[in-house]
């Protein structure tokens, strides 16, 4: 019974006594540690302490109560060293976090394999399209010919098509970018439609039942279960709800969210892999990129978002008094998946061609030039605007009246931007060049060394050969402005990108409106009238009236701050603070050079103490043939080598980088 009792004692006396001790341990070291290597870590101090004691003891059998706590204590802190030596040598070799748990094991583990069937697929799909050899890891020099670039070209907006609707979605903003892509990619990828097979409407039914909480029947009185569009996102039925209102149904498609959430998982491990590893990559800011095409492409699965987007672009539409149709959604049928909204009248404009003829050719102008203007406002004014504002988006009624659709991703400008924007199209408009490179560096991220004066003359050509009398500009004038932008390394935003997608898309629109509608000269009669409207009295009364009021309490505190300014340097009192390593990147840089500083003479002192130790022979016996000095000497050899090593390992990377 006695013998039960002490092991049932033992094992939380033990469990305590370890407890206690990883406590003391991560004490000693200064540093929040993992809870499971600290407690491996006192467990081999206790395993330790005992033989330790049994070697420092004189007289194992005959000692007094004294010595035998003086020589417990000191053994309790070399097993407690010892402890702390592996700890610091486990946080070197394996740091803390870089090994997950179980459960994070586990889970991980889960992911894993869904993304590697994942990459197989999609190297499967890439290798049919005949793109497997840019898989290798080579260098490629690229194709040479127009010809083979086409083809190229071509087979990446099949693989993307087949990758599905996140790649689909990537080939679509890549389409716009012209300043990443080469201009035959951007016109292939400008083809990817975003169709997909219809859903089932039994699928359709069950996704509205479980989101609004109600059958089907009792929502709508009739709904018609031929989809009017299927997309890769989502699925839109026609509808009336039973008061009689007609209205659209967009049903987001089952399982899509977990299917994009793994494809950008797997997008932002190839931007971080080529952003590392390629100075193309480093330039671009992959990763950004890669972060900013997530967000949006999450934003447009998140119905509540476009459901906001719609409320508010029709109330700035009713504000500007253009009669531009925006729908509206229904105050109470909406989720994350679904959205109900009031049915717009007219024909989409790529199968509109009857009604624009109808129009004759002053009114298709008219209404050209009224949907350009509407997007200038959106743009300049209100700082949010459409930004697919492609044909299939676009309805026109009868009477000539537009309506536009699907606002899942809308973007958004600050006033600096849009003052930028403004400005540089009013330096188009004028052909000022200066101006332009001015309100273009402030729309960009500019690198530490800009050459402004080729900038400028790169962009004095380009307003002359794109804004001269009987020119024929368009897209190649967004194409040229966008190389100029890559040629001098200047990082466009991703809210900046946004503007030049919009128009660059707003120019087949319009063309398709009115196939003689020239987008460079209206957009250079916008800038000049905007700069017009500015400097009307009315605006410039009110500019300074607001300038003024912002200022105000500025001017209000000058008088005091200068009066204290002339006191301070009259007593002698007048000093300048300046704050040393304001800047991260050169705190960092300082913090590095310490640490490296640091390790260095750790390492150094640690191998002189090794040195010492086992030069001194005697001491306590650990075993009959091993000695404590000896051990501790190897010690503290091993972390004096790990210490140098990691020194060692930093100078090589930075040689080599």
């Amino acid at each position: 019974m006695e013998t039960l009792l002490g092991n049932v004692l033992w094992i939380p006396t033990m469990v305590v006594t370890v407890l206690v001790f990883s406590a003391v341990i991560r004490r000693l070291l200064g540093v929040r540690l993992g809870l499971a290597r600290t407690a491996l870590a006192a467990v081999l101090a206790l395993l330790v302490a005992g033989p330790l004691l049994t070697a420092m003891l004189p007289d194992p059998q005959g000692n007094d109560v004294g010595t035998a706590l003086l020589f417990g204590l000191l053994a309790i802190c070399a097993a407690s060293l010892l402890a702390m030596i592996v700890l610091v040598i486990a946080e070197v070799v394996v740091p803390e976090g870089s090994v997950p748990g179980p459960i994070e094991l586990w889970r991980g583990w889960r992911i894993r394999v869904s993304r590697t069937r994942r990459y197989s697929q999609i190297l499967r799909i890439a290798v049919r399209h005949g793109l497997g050899r840019f898989l290798r890891g080579e260098r490629h020099a690229g194709p040479r010919s127009a010809q083979a670039r086409l083809e190229l070209a071509r087979s990446v907006r099949r693989a993307l098509d087949e990758g599905g609707v996140t790649f689909v979605k990537l080939g679509q903003q890549l389409s716009t970018r012209r300043d990443l892509v080469p201009a035959e990619f951007a016109h292939e990828l400008a083809g990817l439609q975003d169709n997909a097979a219809p859903i089932p409407w039994a699928d359709v039914k069950a996704v509205l039942a479980a989101e609004l909480g109600r059958p089907v029947e009792e929502v709508f009185a009739t709904v018609d279960t031929k989809p009017l569009a299927a997309a890769s996102v989502a699925q839109v039925h026609a509808a009336r709800l039973p008061d009689g209102a007609d209205v659209v149904v967009k049903v987001q498609r089952p399982g899509i969210a977990r299917v994009v959430e793994r494809d950008m998982d797997i997008l932002a491990r190839l931007a971080g892999t080529l952003e590392a590893r390629t100075d193309w990559g480093r330039s671009l800011g992959l990763v950004n990129l890669a972060r900013g095409f997530a967000d949006a492409l999450r934003e447009e699965l998140d119905f509540t978002t476009e459901r906001d987007n719609l409320r508010a672009m029709a109330a700035l539409n009713a504000a500007s008094g253009r009669g531009l149709r925006v729908p509206t959604p229904d105050p109470g049928l909406f989720t994350e998946r679904v959205l109900v909204m009031d049915r717009l009248t007219g024909i989409p404009l790529a199968s509109a061609e009857p009604v624009l003829w109808a129009l004759g050719a002053e009114g298709r102008r008219r209404v050209a030039t009224g949907l350009l203007d509407t997007v200038w406002d959106q743009v300049l004014e209100h700082g949010m605007f459409h930004v697919d504002l492609h044909p299939g988006n676009v309805l026109v009624d009868r009477d000539g009246s537009l309506g536009l659709l699907d606002f899942g991703s809308v973007g958004r400008l600050d006033g600096t931007t849009r003052a930028a924007v403004g400005r540089l199209m009013a330096s188009l408009g004028r052909a000022d060049s200066q101006g332009a490179v001015d309100a273009l560096l402030d729309l960009v991220d500019r690198p530490e060394v800009v050459d402004e004066r080729e900038m400028e003359r790169a962009l004095g050509v380009l307003i002359l050969r794109y804004t001269a009398p009987g020119a024929t500009a368009g897209a190649a004038a967004f194409t040229a402005l966008f190389r100029l932008v890559t040629s001098h390394r200047l990082g466009i935003p991703p809210q900046v990108a946004a503007v030049f997608r919009t128009f660059a898309t707003l120019e087949g629109t319009l063309l398709t409106i009115d196939p003689s509608f020239d987008l460079i000269a209206r957009a250079r009669e916008t800038g000049r009238d905007r700069v017009a409207e500015a400097l009307a009295p009315e605006r410039l009364r009110q500019t300074a009236v607001d300038e003024l009021t912002a200022l105000l309490p500025v001017l209000r505190r000058l008088p005091r701050r200068l009066d204290r300014i002339a006191g301070a340097a009259e007593d002698g009192r007048l000093s300048v603070n300046v704050r040393l390593l304001a800047d991260p990147r050169d705190r960092g840089v300082i913090t590095d050079l310490v640490h490296q500083a640091l390790l260095t003479v750790l390492g150094a002192a640690a191998g002189v103490m090794a040195v010492l130790l086992l030069a001194n022979r005697g001491g306590p016996q650990v075993t009959e043939s091993v000695e404590l000095f000896a051990v501790f000497g190897y010690g503290l050899l091993i972390v004096a080598v790990v210490l140098v090593l990691r020194v060692l390992v930093v100078i090589l990377r930075r040689d080599r980088a």
